[in-house]
């Protein structure tokens, strides 16, 4: 069978949107047709369950991707798959439940019948959907947080070798791309081997991608508070653009009450601390954050407390979760759990302060220049993440320019213009 079909659906966090990218990769390579999931022969499921909404997502993706037009095998991967793999086998005997994504693709051959060498499987090859593209550099994570069931599904705290991670990024430099985007489960405890066996820890990690690759610009992923190092905040501070200002923090409450019961080994008052200092190093940063709402014993007055918090740090970007009962966990079986309706009343709360902030953020950048990258058309991200449309762009993508905000349209999105000097990233005809 030549090119057999086969599509990728991807459910959750930014790993799993790494991890799908690169299995997609590795398909391509292979021989294998990436097409839409009615055309498929074969779906392959990236699973989350990180909540139980997540979870019930992912069983409603798989039993979706059964009904398409083709009656495809079904490749459920992913935590999900990995928690709770009985639950996908009993939803059809198309389904094949693969704990390992690097066993993804000869798994793949051999339910279609094909022969599978992985002679190609370098990321020499790689051919690449996104101008941002994502490199993962570490999994699982060693943190016990009373509400989190991903280590469970993740495994304990694993890093990828230096040489490795440099290959990666070279593929994408080579490919004429102009921003990697560091990802992991706990991409703060990166610990890799260096080339002379050393521990090589994020901020040195930084140091010699930035000395060894001319890549234009590196964007760190998530990273927790904690892991959030004065070298670190130096090592973006003296990159000289070339590390995005952004950072993505979970702060999951501003509460301290609320933080102590989550497990979480920080205060409200030492992350305000931590978001200055941040500020005062790397003046354009940009700064965003996970929040959980409804948290068990979270009382009206500790919920306006996270609020507050929020407001007053100023996030560009809120990512908002209802408190979810994961089996398994700590918080589980806490007393005081939250009414469902007290719940979906302090997001929809949460929600609009963080539309304000991001609001605020974008209206603060009006008359200054950042770099953008251009992704297509003339649509683009800003270093510090906000979504953007450039005047003068069009024939660009991909690209990393110099852009001149204007304004801002009603979306929040920012408006903007090539500055004089143009493109810094050269990187058209990728």
């Amino acid at each position: 069978m030549a090119n057999p079909f086969v599509s990728v659906i991807n459910l959750g966090c930014r790993v799993n949107r790494v991890e799908s990218d690169h299995i997609e990769r590795e398909l391509e390579r292979e021989g294998f047709r990436l097409v839409e999931p009615d055309e498929a022969e074969l779906i392959i499921v990236n699973t989350c369950a990180v909540t139980g909404e997540a979870e019930s997502k992912t069983r409603k993706a798989v039993r979706h991707a059964l009904n398409r037009a083709r009656s495809p095998w079904v490749i459920a991967t992913g935590c999900a798959a990995n928690l709770h793999p009985d639950a996908l086998r009993e939803l059809s005997e198309r389904v094949r439940v693969e704990s390992s994504k690097v066993n993804i693709v000869s798994r793949a051959a051999e339910l279609l019948g094909l022969t599978f060498d992985g002679k190609d499987a370098g990321v020499g090859n790689a051919r690449f959907r996104q101008a941002r593209v994502g490199v993962k550099i570490q999994d699982g994570c060693n943190n016990r947080c009373t509400y989190c069931i991903v280590w469970k599904a993740r495994g304990p705290e694993r890093s990828v070798p230096v040489d490795a991670v440099l290959d990666q990024v070279r593929a994408v430099e080579r490919a004429g791309l102009p921003e990697v985007v560091l990802t992991g489960v706990n991409l703060g405890a990166y610990d890799g081997a260096g080339p002379g066996d050393e521990h090589v820890e994020i901020d040195e990690l930084l140091g010699i991608i930035l000395r060894e690759t001319r890549i234009p610009q590196i964007r760190l992923s998530s990273i927790e508070p904690m892991d959030v190092s004065e070298r670190l905040i130096e090592a973006m501070a003296a990159s000289e653009g070339r590390v995005a200002p952004y950072l993505h923090l979970p702060l999951q409450s501003g509460c301290t009450r609320t933080l102590e019961r989550m497990g979480r080994p920080y205060t409200g008052e030492s992350f305000e601390d931590l978001c200055r200092t941040i500020r005062e190093r790397v003046p354009n940063v940009s700064l965003s954050c996970d929040l959980i709402v409804g948290f068990p014993g979270e009382t009206d007055a500790d919920f306006e407390e996270s609020l507050a918090l929020c407001d007053r740090v100023g996030f560009s970007r809120m990512h908002v979760f209802r408190y979810s009962p994961r089996p398994g966990t700590i918080a589980c079986d806490m007393p005081d759990q939250v009414d469902p309706r007290v719940k979906e009343q302090r997001s929809r709360q949460a929600r609009e302060l963080a539309v304000e902030l991001g609001r605020r953020d974008a209206l603060s950048r009006i008359g200054s220049v950042e770099r953008v990258v251009i992704e297509r058309g003339t649509r683009g991200t800003t270093a510090s993440f906000h979504a953007i449309d450039v005047k003068g762009a069009h024939g660009l993508a991909p690209a990393l320019v110099d852009v001149a905000i204007m304004g801002i349209e009603e979306s929040g999105s920012l408006i903007g213009e090539l500055n004089e000097g143009g493109a810094l990233g050269a990187v058209k005809g990728a």
